[in-house]
């Protein structure tokens, strides 16, 4: 039987995960694409290059994560969280982020947060400062 999670069992299911679905809006339109995160203190904490996903979030900070957790269609369980788009500039803060982000997921391509030509890294750390959760599950 489906029921509720509670917010300690929600809040549970995004630390544990490390892939979730980010949802945003582009041109009006919902987009969603899957992500590696790491939660802390009540924010999503990713990095990326600039693409469809950071226009998209610059121009409407509005945001949310969907992170499953599957072991088969009758014992599920599945958190969302919603919030507000941020970009990390603060460097020390940057620094802890990528530091967690790189550690708990080894394979990403560490290049990405080498700093270009320039001295400024061409990767976007930033963070979703949560302000509502759900979640549900079965089993």
């Amino acid at each position: 039987m489906i029921r509720p999670l509670t917010q300690d069992e929600t809040r549970s299911l995004l630390m544990e995960g490390s892939v979730g679905r980010l949802g945003c809006i582009d041109n009006g339109a919902p987009y969603v694409v899957p992500i590696s995160y790491v939660f802390h203190d009540d924010n999503i904490y990713v990095h990326s290059l600039v693409g469809r996903k950071i226009r998209a979030l610059r121009k409407n900070s509005r945001a949310c994560l969907q992170v499953d957790q599957i072991k088969d269609e009758y014992h599920w369980r599945s958190a969302l969280a919603f919030g507000l788009y941020e970009e990390v500039t603060n460097e020390q803060e940057r620094s802890w982020a990528l530091r967690r982000l790189l550690s708990r997921f080894p394979q990403l391509t560490p290049v990405e947060s080498v700093p270009v030509h320039d001295g400024q890294s061409s990767v976007i750390v930033f963070r979703v400062r949560i302000e509502e959760t759900s979640g549900v599950g079965e089993g």
